[in-house]
C-alpha cells in the first residue's frame, strides 16, 4: 500500500477560514473507506491516506473536486506520496516502526 499526505487549499474564498471545506472532504474520504477502498486520517496540517496508488490517484482527485463543486475558481493541492514496495507499508507501521527506536 501506499501513502499519500495531501492539503488541499480553496484559493480566493470570502474568509480565511477553510474548515468547512475540509468537512466536506471528509465526507468524500469516508465514502470512499465505507466502499473499502482507502483508509484515512485526518490530522492538524493534512490528510493522510492509505490505499494502492490507483485508489489514491481516484481519492485525490475527488477531494481535488470537492471546493470546485462549492463554487470555489481555484484549487491548489499539495501531493506527497510514499510508495514502498519491497515490504508493507501502512500508516501504522510506520509509527509503529519509530516509535521501536523510542
Amino acid at each position: 500500500m501506499a501513502i499519500a499526505d495531501i492539503t488541499i487549499i480553496p484559493i480566493g474564498t470570502e474568509s480565511p477560514s477553510v474548515s468547512h471545506y475540509v468537512a466536506d472532504i471528509q465526507k468524500v474520504l469516508e465514502a470512499l473507506t465505507e466502499e473499502g477502498k482507502i483508509t484515512y486520517q485526518l490530522t492538524p496540517m493534512s490528510t493522510l491516506i492509505e490505499g494502492t496508488i490507483p485508489d489514491l490517484f481516484t481519492a485525490i482527485q475527488a477531494v481535488h473536486e470537492v471546493p470546485f463543486k462549492e463554487g470555489v475558481k481555484r484549487v491548489a493541492t499539495n501531493i506527497r506520496i510514499d510508495d514502498r514496495r519491497d515490504k508493507a507499508n501502512t500508516m501504522n507501521g510506520k509509527l509503529e516502526s519509530v516509535k521501536r527506536h523510542l
